[in-house]
């Protein structure tokens, strides 16, 4: 009975032993936190911008209707390629070609009145011509009887001539200078004549250029029943057929579109970047194009054009037409030429282009999801436990702020502890990021869990635990 006594006293004494060791490890890892770690390491580091967008050739216009009509012909379909100049589609024209034709008949009819003019004004010129030398020849056969006349006044004045001849002289003078007279005023009405016929020609002359013009207008609108290639490409778009009706629109609506023609000779990836990476996006960038409709192929390309507008992402129409302020997400047109495109590209076709924005040789680099952001005041060291604390003062608001200021870092893990450091960063990697001071080569940081990470103190007591997460498996 003694000896059972003994060996339960022995038991129970063996038991609270184990309890007090269990007990006293517990105690000591109170407060140890279990962190998950990685290392400082130098390597090479590219950063991207990725974003989504679609194909798009980089010169396109859309053939929209200048007049209202039905199409009567179109003479191409769709992917044919096309030249400058290039007759596409007609409209009818019937009105258009009657007011060009009866323009015509109307500048024929003008162009003969002037031509009648023309040689109203040239006979004239000749009869005046004709009439000048004859009245100089009456100047001088006037003055040669003046003459005659005179000659004999004297010869009658002296009874040496018989009055029958002086008269005879006298009158054949009178005569003369009546004839003079006539034929000055026939050059009058001659003159007068030739101005009027002069001022028909410029009136002639006048309406052929005022129905020319004319015509120049009604040709204009006869060419509008017309559609022809703007440059040099292919159709890739033609939503209509013929006998439908068109009509001139303002926004290019779907009944005022007739076709559209594409440069497909050299196309472009126009892709949507967030707000927060246009920043890091450069002209001349290099960038890998992935197109949807052609899987496991990448083209190169490079950024020709980065857009200056942001444009709301819900509604995809620019921040600065938006009638009211928005807080929400915003991206950036941009342009990235392909430098060699498939020939089975077309546009339209959804694609994604990884831009790279920076390339970095040999570097330090730490994990993303490393980077933490503590208040200053937070990584103050706090006071010895059993430490008499301080008398209250008032609080000095300028400390109070830079308690708060935010400081950008990491936990390293040393000695069983997690020690906060200050980092300075560059460029940013698909899962690292350049650090620029603060670090070293080889130094172990926390990289996880995302919530100790969030949560952890500075100076805290650590465990590292790197073993991989076990997965339950599947009934």
């Amino acid at each position: 009975m003694k000896r059972k006594w003994k060996i339960l006293i022995g038991v129970v004494a063996l038991l609270l032993a184990g309890i007090g060791v269990y007990a006293s490890t517990v105690y000591s890892k109170r407060g140890v936190i279990t962190v998950q770690t990685g290392t400082v390491v130098k390597q090479d580091l590219t950063s991207l911008v990725t974003a989504s967008g679609e194909i798009k050739p980089k010169n396109y216009i859309n053939i929209g209707a200048n007049a209202q009509g039905q199409l009567t012909k179109i003479l191409v379909k769709e992917g044919d390629r096309v030249r400058k100049g290039q007759l596409l589609a007609t409209l009818e024209n019937v009105q258009p070609t009657a007011d060009v034709d009866m323009q015509k008949a109307v500048i024929n009819s003008a162009e003969a009145d002037s031509g009648a003019a023309e040689a109203g004004v040239k006979a004239s010129d000749e009869n005046l011509h004709t009439m000048e030398a004859g009245i100089e020849k009456d100047k001088a056969d006037l003055e040669r009887m003046k003459a005659d006349f005179d000659r004999s006044q004297s010869l009658f004045n002296e009874h040496l001539l018989a009055k029958q001849d002086f008269d005879m002289k006298k009158y054949t003078y009178q005569a003369q200078v009546a004839t003079l007279h006539e034929s000055e005023m026939r050059l009058v009405q001659a003159r007068a004549q030739r101005e009027q016929t002069a001022a028909q020609l410029t009136s002639a002359q006048k309406r052929i250029a005022q129905n020319r013009a004319g015509l120049v207008r009604f040709n204009d609108l006869l060419e509008k029943h017309n559609a022809y290639a703007p440059l040099a490409g292919v159709v890739t778009n033609l939503p209509v057929r013929e006998g439908e009706t068109v009509v001139p629109g303002v926004q290019n609506s779907a009944a005022s579109t007739i076709m559209t023609i594409a440069d497909m000779s050299l196309i472009t990836a126009e892709v949507k970047v967030d707000e927060t990476d246009i920043v890091n996006v450069k002209l001349d960038q290099v960038a890998d194009i992935t197109i949807d409709a052609i899987p496991n192929k990448t083209f190169k390309g490079h950024v020709t054009e980065i857009g200056n507008t942001a444009i709301l992402r819900s509604t995809g129409v620019a921040a600065s037409q938006s009638a009211i302020s928005s807080q929400e997400a915003k991206d950036f047109k941009v342009v990235v030429a392909l430098d060699n495109p498939p020939d089975e590209i077309r546009p339209g076709l959804s694609c994604t282009a990884k831009i790279t924005t920076a390339i970095r040789k040999n570097i330090l680099t730490i994990p993303i999801q490393a980077l933490t952001v503590r208040q200053k005041g937070q990584l103050e060291p706090k006071p010895a436990s059993g430490a008499k604390p301080l008398p209250a003062t008032k609080p000095d608001p300028v400390a109070e702020k830079a308690k708060k200021e935010e400081i950008q870092g990491v936990f390293v893990v040393a000695n069983g502890k997690a020690t906060f450091k200050k980092v300075e960063t560059g460029i940013t990697g698909a899962t690292d990021i350049e650090v620029l001071n603060g670090l070293n080569d080889g130094d172990t940081i926390i990289t996880g869990t995302y919530q100790v990470i969030r949560t952890i103190l500075n100076e805290a007591q650590v465990k590292v635990d790197n073993k991989a997460p076990v997965v339950a498996a599947k009934t």
